[in-house]
């Protein structure tokens, strides 16, 4: 039996589109999902992912982070590759600082808007349009603000929500905070971590870190010792990171910052202005210095000792008052690996030890050290910095107090990868879990 033409064209053509409908289904089953990634669940929230119609790329996710410490805010534009079976990947970072920091506005709240909005045009300028109202916009206030009166504090934070509900980006209630001085110490440690390839698997050890900042510093590891689990349970935190679960011990020092420390150290309290006409005298200055010290909104005449006195031994008794029992020694690093951050690394530049660029490795004794030089031998006429025997002195009894043996030897480092190594990243990875 002949079968018409017609009969076998429709034929074909049902033929063709049965296997049209074949391979396209079959290629679909095959398309990567982000349902089944740890960690980034948030790529597919409706308020992350943008419409088939905005799409830019799928396989990027933006996240944009201001840090407001106590000497300046900086932002941070993250831009994360998502690949299926695998832990995101940071594929670029922007990064602008300006100053003073928040708190330096403390009295009139209004005056930081300039600043925030054009750190806000430079997360316009590396966020692709399309994308801006997809993108987490978050700002996290730390010591500056912590020591600040609350309602001083609170006023400023609402003013930068009125500038935040103004951009394009994804801004929510909790979008803007104060954050707790443990967090941070925890996303640091995220980062550190992270960017060193420890979050990435079990077997891979993860470092410690430590962070001086203007007015905290921190401290966090992952304890390999039960008594330091058992002692310190204040301390303990347990975070999951990459299906993976890690139990740290994380303190923050509130007031113990390089800036917050210098004050304590040279007699004056923090946010009380001198009377008229007098002076903070301290023996961890130059001898017949005089000068003066802004620190938050405040400003501070000083004055040396008389020559005579022996600096170092002077100024040695001083820090060790003020950090009398002020700090928990823990002895839980024989063989952890630390990274140590901020006035840490700025002071090893000072002293020659590390490239200002690269970073490089510097030791307690290095500190101590340093300290005894410099302070032997400042004099009133003695260029650069005035408090780099005391912030020297302070660095290398804060180390001590912490536990840290005079020849443990850290690692500083700015950047890894070119990505500045703060708590901003770690905190972005959380944020972005929230949502």
């Amino acid at each position: 039996m002949r079968i018409p033409k017609f009969a076998l064209a429709f034929l074909f053509v049902v033929c063709v589109v049965v296997y049209l409908t074949y391979v396209k289904y079959h290629n679909d089953d095959k398309r990567p999902t982000l349902l089944k990634q740890p960690l980034y669940h948030w790529a597919i929230d409706h308020h992350l992912r943008p419409t088939s119609a905005e799409v830019v790329s799928e396989d990027f996710l933006y996240g944009i982070m201001f840090d407001a410490g106590s000497t300046g805010t900086r932002i941070h534009v993250f831009k994360f590759l998502l690949q299926p079976n695998e832990s995101p990947k940071l594929a670029h970072e922007t990064f602008k600082a300006i100053k003073p920091g928040l708190s330096a506005y403390a009295d009139d709240p209004d005056k930081c808007a300039d600043g925030i909005l054009q750190l806000l045009e430079s997360a316009k300028d590396n966020v692709p349009a399309l994308q801006w109202k997809s993108t987490p916009l978050v700002l996290k206030a730390t010591a500056g603000l912590r020591l600040l009166p609350g309602e001083k504090a609170n006023h400023l934070l609402t003013k930068v929500k009125e500038i935040f509900g103004t951009s394009p980006f994804l801004t929510r209630e909790e979008s803007v905070s104060i954050m707790d001085g443990t967090d941070e110490g925890v996303s640091a440690w995220i980062t550190i971590n992270f960017l060193l390839g420890g979050l990435h698997t079990a077997a891979t050890p993860t470092v410690g870190m430590l962070d001086l900042g203007g007015g905290s510093t921190q401290i966090t590891f992952s304890p390999k010792d039960e008594k330091t689990i058992q002692t310190s349970p204040d301390d303990i935190t347990s975070l999951k990171m990459f299906n993976l679960t890690y139990t740290l011990y994380s303190h923050s020092y509130l007031g113990l910052g390089l800036m917050s420390a210098r004050l304590a150290v040279l007699g004056g309290t923090e946010g009380q202005p001198l009377q008229e006409g007098q002076e903070l005298i301290s023996p961890c200055l130059a001898p017949d210095y005089t000068g003066q010290w802004e620190h938050a909104e405040v400003t501070y005449t000083l004055r040396g000792q008389k020559a005579g006195e022996p600096i170092y031994e002077s100024c040695l008794m001083k820090v060790e008052k003020m950090l009398y029992k002020k700090v928990k020694k823990v002895e839980d690093f024989k063989d952890m690996e630390f990274y140590a951050f901020s006035y840490y690394y700025d002071r090893g530049v000072d002293l020659g030890i590390i490239d200002e660029q690269d970073g490089g490795s510097i030791r307690v004794s290095d500190y101590i050290e340093g300290a005894k030089k410099v302070c032997n031998n400042m004099t009133s006429s003695s260029e650069g910095n005035p408090f780099i025997c005391l912030d020297l002195t302070y660095i290398s009894v804060l180390l001590q107090e912490l536990g840290f043996p005079v020849d443990k030897v850290f690692k500083l480092s700015r950047t890894i990868d070119g990505v500045e190594t703060s708590w901003a990243l770690g905190a972005t990875f959380h944020f972005l879990e929230t949502l």
